[in-house]
């Protein structure tokens, strides 16, 4: 698989080469294009966007603590491991 993707790249390559080369001299007989610089001003846009949130009637309850796992926690430390 890797080979025959080697081989096409390398295909594509060579190819994309030799028709660069054969466009080189029809290039020469144009001659040279000079391009001058070009100003161009104006201001930069920014994007504008608002919105409006209505107030959320937030009815959350309280969570219930779950116990504590600190003395179970301690419970292991303190017995013999075997």
């Amino acid at each position: 698989m890797k080979s025959t993707i080697t081989f096409a790249l390398t295909t594509v390559v060579l190819t994309f080469a030799a028709l660069v080369a054969s466009e080189r001299p029809a290039m020469a007989q144009q001659g040279v294009i000079n391009l001058d610089e070009t100003v161009i001003k104006g201001r930069i846009q920014k994007p504008e966007a608002f919105y409006i949130l209505t107030h959320a009637n937030l009815n959350y309850k309280a969570l219930n603590p779950k116990p504590s796992f600190i003395p179970k926690l301690l419970k292991t430390v303190e017995d013999e491991p075997f």
